[in-house]
């Protein structure tokens, strides 16, 4: 049984489809990469995925349960977690304060003593080590892209949105930030990704699909998508080699 099965879901705003009869298997322990244009639909998936949007049809399972509807809160609970493209960190609380929300409302609530150190052990592997009483405004964006994706480990997901979490990086930024993700797959975590730098997704990638004006036209290997000429149409622009 896969870990995320969508059927058929959709998603119109004004009469206008941002998603249409997109269908996704995620097995445990998958990467799979999402990619298209801007205004393809990919953070309308993620949030239908998430919670935050209700499909107006189709059915999302998460883990044999139908989840399709539920609010944000009961599908973390359940094991889906996300970050966003536009970084949301509590900026009026520490680094620590923000993963230790995380801590409180995931799979397994922690409080007091044990979260303190849990929530240290957190930071410590996404390369935020000794930065637990800095307010979180003061970080870089790097490090407040570290610090959200530590508050979304905190809820002991089993699945893992991250949407666009290499936009405004560095090169070498960009190299931390793949290394963290590649760490993330080796511990067993399922991930959907949402990455407009396309090599890199691709190299991250077990599988990608890809949208255009929110009807999937292409899912696969990195290697097949790369060279689709479709994909290559709406997107790409040009043939890429992985």
């Amino acid at each position: 049984m896969a870990l995320l099965t969508v059927e058929k879901v959709s998603k119109a705003f004004g009469g206008v489809s941002a998603v249409k009869d997109v269908s996704l298997a995620a097995e445990a322990g998958q990467v799979i990469g999402l990619m298209g244009p801007n205004g393809s639909g990919k953070t309308t998936l993620f949030n239908l995925l998430s919670g935050a949007l209700v499909p107006d049809r189709g059915e999302i399972f998460f883990r044999g349960e139908a989840v399709t509807g539920l609010s944000p809160h009961r599908i973390c609970r359940r094991g889906l977690a996300r970050t966003f493209q536009l970084v949301r960190t509590f900026a009026g609380l520490t680094v620590l304060e923000n993963v230790l929300v995380g801590l409180s409302y995931g799979c397994q609530p922690q409080t007091g003593a044990a979260a303190r150190t849990k929530a240290e052990e957190l930071l410590s592997s996404v390369g935020l080590v000794g930065q637990s009483p800095r307010p979180a405004h003061t970080l870089t964006v790097m490090d407040r892209k570290r610090l959200e994706l530590a508050r979304a480990l905190a809820t002991s997901p089993k699945l893992l949105l991250l949407d666009e979490f290499m936009a405004g990086l560095t090169p070498a930024e960009t190299a931390q930030a793949m290394n963290l993700i590649r760490d993330l797959r080796d511990q067993g975590l399922t991930l959907i990704l949402v990455e407009h730098i396309v090599w890199a997704l691709l190299e991250l990638s077990d599988r990608v699909m890809v949208l255009s004006a929110g009807e999937k036209i292409a899912e696969g290997p990195p290697a097949t998508i790369a060279k689709d000429p479709q994909v290559i149409e709406v997107y790409l622009g040009e043939s890429t080699t992985v």
